[in-house]
């Protein structure tokens, strides 16, 4: 009998894939939710999953288009493209083509697939979302990690980019630019978007400005890079994070017309993997970036609460020595321990994933620690996403009795109980050491 040979390109895979763990964030929820199973009492601060609902007015007219089951094109519903370039112009006052759009299950999946189609390294910064550089690695791509400083709120440099950039400028490189942050909650300011989009310029960088939080700015003041970078910015998003409908698995990459060459290699990876976006949720996503009052005043109220809930936990933490860039948008703190360090060695405790294990185990307090987000292991960083409450009941009471009234501490005592005992759960802990 003839023996068959692997192919190289199955032992290649198996090489980039060797190592690496399912998600983090993943794993920390289903870790959590074991636990609840066996009675324990949780606080699930890992995975940064909207609370909210999906708006009534999009959840109908996935209702409406539940028949909608034929293949749609590849690179998605024509009038759901359109909808999203009058989305860009209305937000952002970016003029792109329906034809500059594509449409994926997920923006997760598209970054992937951009990182197959284009032979270029990966420039992340770091802290940065968990799953970019693991992708890569899939895919065979070097990531080169672009140091931050706490200082700076843990910001991508134009000067550090710069550095990493000149040392062999006409290399092919992709950039990923990730703001409100994934896993800080900060932002960019305009003037550091300009000086970023003239290092990009000048290097010919491809930039992924990921904007999936942009709409859950807490000021919403969001400005896209693309204003700036027009000619070499891809802006990714979705509806994950700003309409809570993380499962339903759409996401969006508005090209620049000079890219239109990727964008059709993008389409012919996805014509073989996932065919085309699910027929019903392309139909109901059409309402979803169309000019709707009450998504305006959905967005308006979840932001609200978002706001005053992120400032009371940094604000109650920081009271604990602990650090943390000021909450701007999204819904996660990236809190820094360092204060305790020597308390922290004395319980034997020299690492992040220590330290996230005792705090789960003393308190039931589920949070990331910093090394998911390629930070060093010795670092005491962590993320912590403040999303364990009802999201329905909470802004159903937004919209009612607190409609004309400022979201405060009584009303997150109230309708947010888990994350302020959470909150004092982790403060109790640090007095204990």
């Amino acid at each position: 009998m003839q023996r068959i040979k692997k192919s190289s390109y199955v032992v290649n895979l198996n090489l980039n894939v060797r190592g690496l763990s399912p998600s983090a964030t993943l794993q920390i929820n289903e870790r959590s939710n074991d636990l609840i199973q066996e009675g324990k009492t949780v606080y699930k601060l890992g995975l940064g999953q909207s609370p909210f609902p999906v708006p009534e007015i999009i959840q109908e007219a996935l209702r409406r288009n539940a028949h909608q089951k034929d293949y749609l094109p590849v690179k998605g519903l024509m009038p759901l493209r359109e909808s999203i370039a009058e989305f860009n112009y209305r937000y952002q006052g970016i003029k792109c083509s329906p034809e500059d759009i594509i449409i994926g299950p997920g923006s997760k999946e598209l970054i992937f697939i951009l990182q197959l189609v284009y032979y270029g390294e990966l420039i992340i910064p770091t802290p940065s979302w968990v799953s970019y550089s693991p992708q890569a690695r899939i895919a065979g791509r070097h990531v080169t990690w672009v140091p931050t400083q706490e200082d700076n709120d843990w910001r991508l440099s134009p000067e550090m980019l710069d550095l990493i950039c000149q040392k062999d400028p006409d290399r092919p490189r992709i950039a990923i630019l990730n703001y409100p942050s994934n896993p800080t909650g900060s932002t960019y300011p305009k003037m550091r978007l300009k000086k970023l989009a003239e290092v990009a310029r000048k290097y010919k960088i491809i930039l992924i400005s990921d904007e999936i939080y942009s709409l859950i700015d807490h000021s919403g003041n969001h400005t896209s890079i693309a204003q700036y970078y027009p000619e070499g910015t891809i802006i990714s998003s979705g509806l994950s994070k700003w309409a809570g409908a993380g499962g339903w698995r759409l996401g969006t990459f508005t090209f620049p017309p000079n890219l239109r060459w990727l964008q059709d290699a993008m389409a012919i990876v996805a014509s073989e993997t996932f065919t085309s976006t699910s027929a019903p949720i392309q139909y109901a996503a059409i309402t979803a970036f169309e000019d709707h009052k009450e998504i305006d005043d959905y967005l308006y109220h979840t932001r609200r609460i978002l706001k005053a809930l992120g400032n009371y936990m940094a604000t109650e933490l920081k009271d604990k020595h602990l650090t943390m860039p000021e909450p701007k948008g999204g819904f996660y703190l990236f809190v820094n321990f360092e204060h305790y360090r020597e308390k922290l060695a004395q319980k034997g405790i020299f690492t992040s994933i220590e330290l996230g294990e005792g705090l789960l185990k003393d308190t039931g307090v589920a949070i990331l620690p910093g090394v998911d987000f390629g930070r060093q292991s010795d670092e005491l960083t962590f993320r912590l996403a403040y999303v364990d409450f009802d999201g329905i009941n909470v802004l159903h009471q937004a919209f009612t009795e607190y409609a004309h009234k400022e979201i405060d501490v009584l009303f997150l005592q109230k309708y947010c109980p888990k994350m302020i005992d959470a909150t004092e759960q982790i403060r109790q802990w640090l007095n204990g050491l």
